[in-house]
């Protein structure tokens, strides 16, 4: 079916925001960042930030990620059901866009032990104004475009980000390891100038929302916010699919959103490879992700979105066992890893993309796409806090991040199992 130019642009300016803020998610959640954070700390011990001891600094670590992740459980709801009742989830997404980009130029100003303040807490509140403004992107998904068309717009974003995210990293790497590596921390200056600037293309072709403003219910919205939430998931599991499918969507999110924080502190802790090692893997990974991203668009196509899944969520219980299966002192370690990476890229936004484009499918149609999104990302971000707080504890119990890999692999084998009860012929 021929679309109107109009929705043409906004369709592109929607995908073109991962390529804004996905320089986030690699620079400052993946690559950069956690060495930088690393070597920082390097030879401190125990450690203390507002008042609380930590005994390692991995674990700090994890639990900044699950601080940050608290606080979008606990804003979102009142932000999403604002949005759906005055029609205006662009100045919400604008918002949380300057906020993250704030939070990484933040970073600039973390040196050592003494602005360790500084760096935890400007990465919470980037990491709040990233998983924030999600809520909005993604609500804007089922409004934009139909659902034969969801699978691929959804898996354009993450090429789109994949693309856009590499090459700055490319760019930061030059900035460390060609002209001067004392120039770390200007990467995270750069990371801000690069997402709240391209964002300026998606500001200004998205539409406020589809949603009629209700003025009238605003007032009372702070008081029922959460109320509202806690109506929608009831409402939404009493769709048995959906039902399904929500509970799978927690289990999986617990998997790969922790690997996704935790992988780069494995290569250098539990493996001991140097940063360069760890970029090259890195950089593996964002390159095949994009073919990875396109395949699974097609896949879905060929086969559907819930055995595309399925495939998936195998490769990534596979890769937490391979994972808890390496050994440092192996001398093909360093390939393996490389391996490994390749593996992550393949299912990594191919999985992330098609459990978006799902679950807008599996909706019923309603003009509150914002807080049943909100409701999705809840879920996201509560598997999030689970999944830190189990590698956290498995780590401190074990002494080991493989064995807290390995605990991983049972939520996607779980998410698998689950997939198979829906019953939805168009998935």
């Amino acid at each position: 079916m021929e679309i109107s130019k109009e929705l043409k642009k906004q369709q592109f300016a929607w995908a073109f925001y991962d390529w804004a803020n996905s320089v986030y998610s690699l620079v400052i959640t993946t690559a950069i960042f956690p060495i930088y954070f690393g070597a920082v700390l390097e030879g401190s011990n125990a450690i203390k930030v507002y008042g609380i001891d930590f005994s390692d600094k991995d674990i700090l670590y994890s639990y900044s990620i699950t601080a940050s992740f608290i606080i979008v459980v606990l804003i979102s709801p009142i932000l999403s059901a604002i949005a759906d009742k005055i029609g205006n989830k662009k100045l919400f997404l604008k918002i949380f866009s300057i906020l993250g980009s704030l939070g990484c130029a933040s970073l600039f100003f973390f040196t050592g032990e003494q602005t360790l303040w500084i760096g935890v807490g400007g990465s919470v509140l980037a990491s709040v104004g990233y998983w924030g403004s999600l809520v909005f992107y993604n609500a804007y998904l089922p409004e934009i475009a139909s659902k034969e068309r969801q699978d691929s717009l959804s898996a354009q974003g993450f090429i789109y980000g994949y693309l856009g995210s590499a090459i700055l990293l490319i760019l930061c790497l030059i900035l460390i390891m060609v002209i001067d590596e004392s120039l770390t921390r200007y990467s995270f200056i750069l990371v801000a100038l690069w997402w709240i600037g391209f964002a300026q293309v998606t500001f200004k072709h998205l539409p406020n929302s589809y949603t009629k403003p209700d003025l009238k219910k605003t007032k009372s919205i702070w008081k029922s916010a959460h109320r509202e939430l806690f109506l929608v998931g009831k409402y939404l599991f009493t769709y048995k699919d959906l039902k399904l499918y929500l509970i799978a969507f927690f289990s999986l999110s617990v998997g790969i959103q922790t690997i996704n924080y935790m992988a780069t502190r494995f290569g250098d802790k539990e493996l001991e490879l140097d940063s360069s090692k760890l970029i090259i893997t890195i950089l593996v990974i964002q390159f095949v992700a994009i073919l990875g991203s396109y395949l699974f668009s097609r896949l879905s196509t060929k086969f559907g979105n819930l055995i595309s899944l399925k495939i998936g969520l195998l490769i990534w219980a596979g890769i937490c066992f391979s994972a808890f299966l390496m050994d440092k002192d192996n001398l093909y370690v360093e390939y393996q890893f490389y391996g490994l990476g390749a593996a992550v890229g393949l299912v990594l936004g191919g999985v992330q993309a098609l459990t978006r484009s799902t679950y807008s499918k599996l909706l019923p149609q309603s003009n509150d796409n914002t807080i049943f999104f909100s409701f999705y990302d809840i879920i996201e971000k509560i598997a999030l806090i689970l999944g830190s707080f189990i590698f956290a504890q498995v780590l401190y119990f074990t002494g080991s991040m493989q064995y807290a890999a390995l605990t991983l692999s049972i939520f996607f084998i779980v998410a698998i199992h689950l997939l198979s009860f829906i019953k939805q012929k168009d998935l």
